[in-house]
C-alpha cells in the first residue's frame, strides 16, 4: 500500500512556560510534491501512511482507553453531512490541489487546536495524499509530542549533547480522513484516530465529532434494561417491593464497583446472557473473588463458568479440558486433583469450623497471654 504525497504543511508549536500563556505556532512549512521527496521529512514519515491505513479499527471498541476509535460525524436531524463544520473543513483539505490552496483551510484546523485546554507543543503535520493505482485521495492529520530529556552523542569530547526540541513517530498521533474500510473502500462518515495518550485532547480538537459507545457502555445499558423489565414482571405497579428494586438498579447502574446482587435465579441469568451474548458474542466477563481476578467470555457463564456458595462462602468454578501453566514453575503444577465433592465436603467442613469455634475468655487468676 503506497501513498502519493501531493503536499504537506509543517507547524511547529511552542507550548509557554506559563500555565495561561498564548500557545502559538513558532514555525510554519507549505511543501509540494517534489518539496517533499527532496526533505527530511521523506525519510521521517516514510511507511507511516500504510501503517496508519491497515491500523486495525473497532465500530465499538472494548473499552475507553482504546487507542485507535472510529469518530463519526454529528448531524442534527434532517440535515445534510456538509452541514457538519469538521466534515466541511476536511472536505476542503481533501479538495486542495496545492500548497497554496491548503493554506486557509489549514490555518483553520490549527487554530482550533490550539484552542484545545490540554494541547502540548510539539508538530503538527497536516498531509493530502493519493492511493497508488487506484488514485482516492486522503487527508492525514498528524501530532509529534515533543520529547522531554532527549540527548544525541556527539563527539569523544563531549559524548552527548541536549536537544531541546525532539520528536518521533513512535507515539504520534494520527488522524485520517475517509476511513478506508479497505483498499478502494471508503466510509466518508467516519475519521479513524489514533492516540496512546491518557488526555484526550487530539480527540477534542474536532469538536463536531462523536465517539462511538464502548463495548462495555452497551453491555451495561442492556443488563440495566433488561433489570428494569425484569422488576416491571414481577412487582405489581407502585408497590414498595418495585420501588425499592428499581431504587437498587439505580445504585447498581451509578456504582463502578459492585457486589454479587444475589437477585436472579440461574435460569434468568442465562436467558438475559443469551440475549446479549446473540448481538455481542465476544462480551467479556470480569470480576474479582477476594484477591483473584477472574477473566473470561460473558458466553463461558453455565458451561465453563459455574457460581456457587457454600456456607456463606462463594465459590467459583472454572471448567475446561486443559489446564496449562505459564512461566514460573510452582508445586501446583504437580498435583493430582481431588474430586469435587470432596472439596466440597473441606469448604463446608471448615466454614462451620470457623463459624463454630468458642473464644475462651481469660478468667482473673489467668495471666497468661490472650493469645
Amino acid at each position: 500500500m503506497n501513498f502519493t504525497i501531493d503536499w504537506l504543511s509543517f507547524y511547529l508549536m511552542e507550548q509557554p512556560e506559563e500555565e495561561d500563556g498564548i500557545k502559538q505556532v513558532r514555525m510554519t512549512r507549505y511543501l509540494g510534491h517534489d518539496e517533499y521527496q527532496k526533505s527530511e521529512l521523506k525519510d521521517f514519515l516514510d511507511g507511516e501512511f500504510a501503517r496508519i491505513a491497515k491500523r486495525k479499527v473497532e465500530m465499538n471498541p472494548k473499552t475507553e482507553g482504546t487507542p485507535t476509535k472510529l469518530g463519526q460525524f454529528v448531524l442534527e436531524p434532517g440535515h445534510p453531512l456538509d452541514s457538519n463544520p469538521n466534515y466541511a473543513l476536511l472536505n476542503r483539505l481533501l479538495a486542495a490541489e496545492t500548497p497554496g490552496e491548503s493554506k486557509e483551510p489549514c490555518q483553520e484546523l490549527i487554530q482550533s487546536y490550539l484552542r484545545t485546554s490540554q494541547v502540548r507543543g510539539g508538530v503538527m503535520i497536516v498531509v493530502r495524499t493519493r492511493l497508488d493505482l487506484i488514485d482516492e485521495r486522503y487527508v492525514f492529520i498528524l501530532k509529534c509530542d515533543f520529547e522531554q530529556k532527549t540527548a544525541v552523542i556527539t563527539d569523544e569530547k563531549s559524548l552527548i549533547s541536549n536537544v531541546r526540541m525532539a520528536i518521533n513517530a513512535k507515539n504520534m498521533k494520527s488522524l485520517m480522513y475517509p476511513y478506508m474500510i479497505e483498499s478502494g473502500m471508503n466510509d466518508p462518515y467516519h475519521v479513524k484516530i489514533h492516540q496512546f495518550s491518557h488526555a484526550r485532547y487530539f480527540e477534542e480538537f474536532l469538536r463536531f465529532i462523536e465517539y462511538p459507545q464502548t463495548m462495555t457502555q452497551i453491555v451495561s445499558e442492556e443488563v440495566i434494561s433488561l433489570a428494569r423489565q425484569h422488576i416491571e414482571y414481577t412487582y405489581p405497579e407502585e408497590s414498595e417491593e418495585r420501588i425499592r428494586e428499581e431504587e437498587a438498579i439505580e445504585l447498581i447502574a451509578a456504582s463502578p464497583k459492585r457486589e454479587l446482587a444475589e437477585k436472579w435465579e440461574h435460569e434468568t441469568v442465562m436467558e438475559a446472557m443469551q440475549i446479549i451474548t446473540d448481538r455481542q458474542p465476544e462480551v467479556e466477563l470480569k470480576f474479582k473473588l477476594d484477591h483473584m481476578q477472574i477473566r473470561t467470555l460473558l458466553a463461558d457463564y453455565g458451561t465453563s463458568l459455574h457460581i456457587a456458595k457454600v456456607n456463606g462462602r462463594y465459590l467459583v468454578l472454572l471448567e475446561g479440558e486443559q489446564l496449562q501453566f505459564e512461566r514460573g514453575m510452582s508445586p501446583v503444577e504437580f498435583l493430582k486433583p481431588k474430586a469435587l465433592t470432596d472439596i466440597v465436603k473441606e469448604i463446608e467442613e471448615r466454614s462451620q469450623n470457623v463459624a463454630y469455634t468458642p473464644v475462651s475468655t481469660p478468667t482473673e487468676d489467668d495471666d497468661s497471654p490472650p493469645w
